[in-house]
Formats: structure tokens, C-alpha cells, sequence
């Protein structure tokens, strides 16, 4: 995994090796098997006659930017079905497409696929949700320079496909854990006594070309910031004028991010404002989930037959 080595001003390079493989990925992946079928998955036992083999397609019932189709991959091997199925790729991560557009194509032992399948579901559907919001930010700001950030307001669990997610919608990751880099924020000040102090501790003990971002509220705070010897001034919650107006009193001394209070209205005129990268908690802790469904057609049902399934 590649991060980066601070918040907001130098987000990882967009060809980052993708996160299936990750020990984390698989570890949530056979937790949520475990959490879905517990002792054995009773219907799939009492209504497929084993080795059933038949197709399905993954397909998509809105139109939505695709994110963790190889989830399909780690699911089944996870399930020790990844030799009884044949997997194939209709659509690349980051790719816009249409309602009624397949994602994949899976043939083989339907037992296994049945079992995987609301895992898969949740799972898929959740990062093309991740991907598409994301992608319509990126969009709100296109023209302006400005990069979209996600934050650290992810789902337990589930961050590093999340941050993934986002980079499949066009937009930059922050900080992947508070390993990563220095965001100096409102209780951290407080309990240094102000953003000058907090920022000249960090700056005197920060590894070398560890960059040093801090949280203001007020305009007033800019001045210590700068002193202080900040690279990154985060700009909450302020309102278009006042961004232009640190953007005057920063000149180019220092990067500027806004966060707080973007939605999709907002975010044409707060990017027009002149910061270098707006942050969007949303993108992560409130994409809504992607209408994905799993269409089965059984080689032993009759002809014409098929089941199509939202896996309830």
C-alpha cells in the first residue's frame, strides 16, 4: 500500500497497486462470511443439488462509477471456490457505466456463488457508491485545479477499500491512519495554548521533509500558522470571501485545504475561492450504497428459466 507522507499535500500517486490482497482486505472478507453464513448457508444446502453449475452476471441497476469488482476473487477464494468458478471482468475499476451494465461474469459451481453472494453485494455496491459521489464532486470542480479529498471518516474497517474507492472516482487520499502525517487540530491547540506553540512543537520534533498541517477557524489564526512554520493551513468551515481572503494572507507560503460544511452545492464556490484541496468527509461516511444485483442462470432449470436476485 502506498501512503502518503502528509495529509492533503502529497496525495499518493493514483496508480497505487489496488488494496484485494491486503491482509486487512481478506481478514474483512472472512468476517463477513462468518457474520453472514454462520454455521452453513441452510437454503443454498437444501435447494442447489451439489456441483450445479450454471452463470450469472453482476449488474448494475443505476448508472454509477465501478469500484471492487475484484472483491468477487477474494470472496470466493475465501469460500475455496476460486477453482470451481470462472470469473470475468466486464468493466474496469473507475469506469462510468449505465444502468443494466455488466459488471461481470461468473460461471461454474453455482453452490458457492449463492452463499458469497449478498457479501459480494454489499461489499461492491458500497464502493461504487464511494466511487460514483465521488466522481460528481470531482466534477463540480472541474476547471478549478482544485483536488477532492476524502478524510479519515471512514467506516471501521473498511478505510483502505474505501480511500481505494475514492481514488477509482477521480478524487486524492489524506492521511490513511494518524501514522501518516501531522494534522494539528482545535483540542491538540488547546492543549498547547495556541496554533503557534502547537505548530513550532510539532515543526521542532517532526522527522525530516514531514510536513506540518494545522487546523484554523479564524482568520486571525493565519498569522501564527505561518509563523509557526506550517506547510498545510486547514481552513474549517469557512465561507467562500474568507478563503479568498487567506489565500491573500498566505500568498503561496503555505498550502490551503478546506473542510467543513462541502456538499454539492457548495463545492463549485468553495474550490473557486483559491484553495489547493477541498475535503469531503461525505465521500466515505454517507456515499449512498449502488443498486447491484446478482442474475443467475442454472444450466438445470428449465429452458428460458432464470432467477434474478437481490439477495435479501
Amino acid at each position: 500500500m502506498t501512503r502518503s507522507p502528509s495529509r492533503g499535500a502529497t496525495p499518493p500517486d493514483q496508480g497505487v497497486v489496488a488494496p484485494f490482497a491486503h491482509p486487512s482486505t481478506v481478514e474483512l472478507v472472512r468476517r463477513a462470511l462468518a457474520e453472514d453464513v454462520g454455521r452453513g448457508d441452510v437454503t443454498t444446502a437444501l435447494t442447489i443439488a451439489g456441483g450445479t453449475s450454471g452463470s450469472a452476471s453482476l449488474v448494475t441497476r443505476e448508472d454509477c462509477v465501478v469500484a471492487g469488482v475484484p472483491l468477487i476473487d477474494v470472496v470466493l477464494g475465501e469460500l475455496h471456490a476460486a477453482g470451481a468458478l470462472r470469473v470475468t471482468r466486464r468493466v474496469a475499476d473507475g469506469t462510468p457505466i449505465a444502468a443494466g451494465s455488466v459488471l461481470a461474469d461468473v460461471e461454474g459451481d453455482l453452490g458457492p456463488l449463492l452463499t458469497g453472494e449478498r457479501v459480494l453485494l454489499n461489499l461492491i455496491q458500497a464502493l461504487c457508491g464511494v466511487a460514483t459521489l465521488t466522481r460528481r464532486y470531482v466534477d463540480a470542480v472541474a476547471g478549478t485545479g482544485v483536488r477532492i479529498l476524502d478524510t479519515r471518516k471512514t467506516v471501521p474497517g473498511l478505510r483502505l477499500l474505501q480511500k481505494y474507492a475514492v481514488r477509482m472516482g477521480g478524487g486524492y487520499n489524506h492521511r490513511f491512519g494518524l501514522d501518516d502525517g501531522v494534522l494539528i487540530k482545535d483540542n491538540h491547540i488547546a492543549a498547547c495554548g495556541s496554533v503557534r506553540a502547537a505548530v513550532e512543537h510539532a515543526r521542532a520534533r517532526a522527522p525530516m521533509g514531514l510536513r506540518v498541517e494545522v487546523e484554523v477557524d479564524r482568520l486571525e489564526q493565519i498569522g501564527d500558522a505561518l509563523a509557526g512554520g506550517a506547510d498545510i493551513i486547514l481552513l474549517d468551515n469557512m465561507r467562500p470571501d474568507e478563503i479568498r481572503a487567506a489565500r491573500k494572507l498566505v500568498g503561496r507560503r503555505a498550502l490551503l485545504e478546506a473542510s467543513g460544511g462541502v456538499n454539492l452545492d457548495t463545492v463549485r464556490a468553495i474550490a473557486a475561492a483559491g484553495p489547493d484541496f477541498v475535503s469531503v468527509g461525505r465521500l466515505t461516511h454517507s456515499a449512498p450504497a449502488i443498486d447491484l444485483g446478482l442474475d443467475v442462470r442454472a444450466r438445470t432449470s428449465p429452458p428460458g428459466r432464470s432467477r434474478r436476485s437481490g439477495a435479501r
